[in-house]
């Protein structure tokens, strides 16, 4: 759930629970509310219980390790896109059994990505410690949210020492600076997509540009997953909403597939490294 990801930044996913409650503006497109509460109806959103997934999803990381054991390879695994790891609604105990597969499995690369990065250092604490393979990440839309997500991120660093940090700039929303003290090692950006009723917003094409420029002055990693359903009008050509800017930029709405993943004409696929 799933298997080989069509996300760009990981090898699998894993879910070993599903649900959430919406904290932040990234939250109004959510895909997983859309998939999995408006289409398929299995699980509530909200302030609702968290649904469990089954044994065989509880299994996929101990396949993927012995895989990665006779590859000698150290796969990354999304954990989790159908919820966040560290919500405090979720049971104590389930995190903590999620916490023991992780140890069970060295040869995976957790990345532990929440929207609720104060919550780390504690829930961590409680199930018994941060697991060794694990990288801990924060989605930042927008320059509140990097402000008090990446601080936060950065306490947790230095409290629990994981693998490495990572920002998930994305929807980016805004235009972000990242104090040099608080970049992370990996930085990803990414438009935004239509989920259901939610229509993506727009993002700038300086906004990329600026974090990918932050990153490299720093020596993070940089990856730029999509560009969404919006790209320059200077470099997509064809029909399609335009939304001008203040400053005059234009973008055209295109759709996902026609946008493309490549800023200036160039992909960014950096990874963090991670001694085999």
């Amino acid at each position: 759930m799933a298997e080989n990801s069509a996300i760009s930044w990981t090898t699998h996913t894993w879910n070993p629970w599903m649900g959430c409650t919406k904290v932040s503006p990234a939250c109004d497109g959510c895909y997983a509310e859309a998939l999995m509460d408006k289409r398929y109806g299995k699980v509530q959103w909200g302030n609702h219980p968290r649904i469990r997934t089954g044994k065989h999803t509880w299994n996929d990381p101990l396949r993927w390790q012995r895989q990665a054991e006779k590859d000698g390879t150290r796969p990354f695994v999304f954990c989790a896109s159908l919820a966040d790891i560290f919500d405090n609604q979720v049971p104590q105990d389930w995190r903590g059994e999620a916490f023991a597969v992780m140890r069970k499995t060295p040869n995976l690369v957790y990345l532990l990505l929440t929207k609720r990065p104060q919550n780390i250092v504690k829930l961590s604490g409680a199930v018994g410690g941060l697991p060794v393979n694990a990288a801990l990440g924060s989605t930042c839309e927008d320059q509140p949210r990097a402000d008090k997500n990446l601080a936060a991120l950065q306490v947790a660093k230095i409290e629990l020492a994981p693998l490495f940090t990572f920002g998930s700039f994305e929807p980016l929303l805004s235009d972000i600076y990242i104090e040099p003290t608080l970049m992370p090692d990996w930085v990803i950006t990414g438009g935004e997509t239509d989920q259901g009723g939610h229509k993506a917003r727009p993002t700038h094409p300086e906004w990329f540009r600026s974090l990918r420029d932050q990153a490299a002055r720093h020596g993070a990693a940089y990856h730029h997953k999509q560009n969404g359903e919006w790209a320059s009008v200077s470099e997509v050509a064809g029909p399609g909403a335009h939304f001008t800017f203040p400053d005059g930029a234009t973008v055209r709405r295109v759709g996902k597939k026609l946008s493309g993943r490549t800023i200036d004409g160039v992909t960014h696929d950096a990874f963090p490294a991670v001694a085999e």
